[in-house]
């Protein structure tokens, strides 16, 4: 095979990323992917996970967790989804001996999986992948549960030392809940997906809670509204499960920041640790770096103890595109997936911030199913300038309908794409004015592939 045709083959499956009619019970069938995984011999079975759910602040938190456990000396996996433009910045390896591949995105996604392992293992897995499909009982697989499957195979070719996942959709029926992590992790729960995972905080905790499956499991969880909270508790309390909650067993104080970097203080299970640095800015980045390192730390209930200085290399180091990320000066060009309205909120504190309440030209688009209300409300005080489009993507909102969520006293343009947006936004801008893009994560991977070319 090719790796256009790989891609093709990949491409052919159902990929619910890009739907937003259809049943989840139904559709997320979780015994499908516990029998192809044994099929192909389990190649989960003997890896250490550590396993992140949660409804924002997952990616971040993985990539952190990823870069501390680099920083050690671990061959780390990393598995997070969606991507920002190329498949294979879901399937990393982060190590010591990078391969040699295309040098931006090795720099911005290091140790993705290079064209011909995904290739090969596609060529593998095919025959026996056509096969289930045409006689399993519970349907064929997904675009997601493959290629889980993919990177579970890869990791445990590569013989990684940890594997860190990011669960896609809710997590009791997320393909990658078939592993027994030695943490599992939960980032703050918001309202989202609730035409699928339920209408309330305790609909939606009970579905990202449903990570924590095993007796005495260890969890994290970060910050959480009470409701979502109780729910989590209510399920350690039912497994034995040992759990450490944000502003309880740990926390952080003492924030600085500038326009590059910010650092803070962290009060954790074991240990306290002064001034530690992070590129990534905004509150909600230290909320989901002390977390981070709250699971590194719970890691020493299995005798893997990283040393203080190290988790401060590997927090320093972390890369994580398309949040709060400055692309471009002069103009200033700023991308940050702000998806749902928590994130917004997240977004608008920290640009206020870095930029001094000063205004952007905002670049807007996002999907169908989010909360746009919410979204826009946080957003639209930041501009009076505003650039509505939309990703290629079926899910993408309709900038002419985006319209009717804005105040009507805005000077509110529609594009019909992301190209036409970003034209429109740096004819509109003066060197020293700021563009700020956001909204859809698909929306961001485009205006970044299009400005970084």
């Amino acid at each position: 095979m090719t790796f256009k045709e790989t891609q093709k083959y990949l491409n052919s499956f159902i990929n619910y990323e890009n739907k937003d009619d259809y049943s989840y019970k139904e559709s997320f069938r979780f015994e499908r992917i516990k029998e192809f995984l044994k099929i192909i011999s389990n190649p989960h079975k003997d890896l250490k996970f550590i396993h992140i759910a949660g409804s924002k602040g997952k990616g971040s938190t993985c990539a952190f967790i990823a870069y501390i456990l680099r920083a050690a000396g671990f061959k780390t996996g990393l598995y997070t989804s969606p991507h920002l433009w190329d498949f294979r910045e879901r399937i990393r390896i982060l190590d010591h001996r990078p391969k040699t591949i295309d040098q931006r995105l090795m720099t911005d996604f290091e140790g993705l999986i290079s064209k011909e392992e995904i290739t090969n293992l596609v060529e593998k897995l095919r025959p026996v992948i056509d096969k289930f499909n045409k006689n399993s009982e519970f349907g064929p697989l997904s675009f997601f549960e493959v290629y889980t499957a993919i990177a579970f195979e890869h990791f445990k070719n590569e013989n990684v030392d940890f594997a860190v996942l990011e669960t896609g959709m809710g997590g009791r029926l997320d393909a990658t809940n078939v592993v027994s992590p030695l943490v599992a992790c939960i980032t703050p729960i918001s309202l989202e997906h609730t035409q699928i995972l339920g209408n309330t905080l305790k609909e939606i905790a009970g579905e990202k809670s449903g990570i924590i499956k095993n007796n005495g499991q260890i969890v994290v969880v970060s910050q959480q509204e009470k409701e979502a909270l109780q729910v989590i508790e209510e399920r350690c309390l039912q497994l034995k499960a040992k759990l450490f909650v944000f502003n309880k067993d740990f926390s952080f104080s003492k924030v600085k920041s500038n326009f590059n970097s910010q650092s803070f203080n962290f009060s954790g299970i074991f240990e306290r640790y002064d001034d530690l640095k992070l590129r990534l800015l905004g509150r909600h980045q230290i909320i989901n770096a002390a977390t981070a390192v709250a699971c590194i730390e719970a890691l020493r209930l299995n005798n893997i103890n990283i040393l203080k200085e190290v988790i401060k290399k590997g927090l320093a180091q972390t890369r994580w595109p398309g949040r709060f990320e400055l692309i471009r000066n002069a103009p200033l060009i700023i991308l940050d997936s702000a998806h749902n309205s928590a994130s917004a909120r997240a977004l608008r504190e920290t640009f206020k911030e870095a930029m001094n309440s000063a205004k952007a030209i905002l670049v807007f688009g996002i999907s169908n199913d989010k909360d746009i209300q919410g979204v826009v409300r946080e957003l639209e005080g930041l501009s009076e300038n505003i650039i509505l489009t939309k990703a290629d993507n079926p899910r993408a909102a309709e900038p002419e309908e985006l319209k009717k969520f804005f105040s009507q006293n805005k000077n509110i343009n529609v594009t019909q794409n992301t190209q036409e947006a970003i034209n429109l936004a740096l004819r509109k801008a003066k060197e020293k004015d700021t563009i700020l893009v956001t909204g859809s994560l698909f929306v961001v991977g485009e205006v970044r592939q299009l400005c970084l070319n």
